[in-house]
């Protein structure tokens, strides 16, 4: 098994591609802390997966409260003695408003969820790393909305902005260990879209006369679920500070 003995933390647990990533750990032998806002969910997966390899902990709360993300990583380590993976896959989206129409609170949300929370995981999460002295592996979830237009500027921010804390968190930490890699996910079935709220009509048209929603199918989370696996296992060893597009070829467009 490629994760046999590991302990992750995956956030955005209960839906989606974190779930689809939990499922896929779980399989491979990996001890999962599954976090998320949902509880039931959580629940209902960890009972999904009790006959597996591997072990699934429940842990409710709020990625964008710094108590709840890192009392997740905490529960890591007082239940499983250790941490080896970090997986930032919770995100929202803005609601496509362009620059002149960006409201304060959708700016301040966005990047609770998506800036704020990761930062704070990953922070954590290099301070046990560092204490622990063998080295371990972040994933970020982060989108073609990084490199490409995919939403309003909001979102593109927060991602990009999570792509640079990928490369320099490698580029600090590399003597240590430390691998840090991002997956700039498309279009995929999940819930994200539901974050949204009713769409800027602006930023909407303007995004669909240029890059079309119908040109770009939404993909299976499961494909980012094997990516990440690749990436956190001994199979990806020797890769850190990538930001890997998982898009179906958007980046082509």
């Amino acid at each position: 098994m490629r994760l046999d003995g590991k302990v992750a933390v995956v956030t955005g647990a209960s839906s989606g591609m974190g779930k689809e990533i939990v499922t896929l750990f779980v399989k491979e032998g990996a001890k999962v802390v599954a976090f998320a806002r949902r509880k039931e969910r959580l629940e209902a997966l960890s009972e999904e997966l009790k006959n597996e390899a591997g072990s699934v902990l429940v842990y409710a709360g709020d990625v964008s409260k710094k108590e709840d993300m890192e009392g997740a990583i905490d529960a890591a380590v007082s239940q499983f003695g250790k941490l080896d993976i970090l997986v930032n896959n919770a995100g929202i989206m803005d609601d496509m408003a362009p620059m002149a129409e960006v409201q304060d609170e959708k700016y301040e949300s966005v990047f609770a969820v998506n800036v704020y929370g990761p930062m704070t995981a990953m922070r954590k999460a290099c301070q046990i790393f560092l204490e622990q002295g063998n080295g371990g592996s972040i994933i970020n979830i982060s989108s073609v909305g990084s490199l490409h237009q995919a939403a309003g500027p909001v979102y593109c921010a927060s991602k990009a902005a999570l792509n640079a804390f990928t490369t320099n968190t490698a580029f600090m930490y590399e003597a240590e260990g430390i691998r840090c890699n991002a997956i700039a996910a498309g279009g995929f079935k999940t819930e994200i879209a539901g974050s949204m709220g009713r769409p800027n009509m602006t930023g909407y048209k303007r995004y669909s006369q240029v890059v079309g929603l119908a040109s770009h199918p939404a993909g299976d989370p499961v494909e980012i679920a094997h990516a990440t696996l690749f990436l956190a296992s001994d199979e990806g060893k020797f890769i850190s500070g990538a930001v890997l597009p998982v898009d179906g070829g958007w980046m082509s467009f």
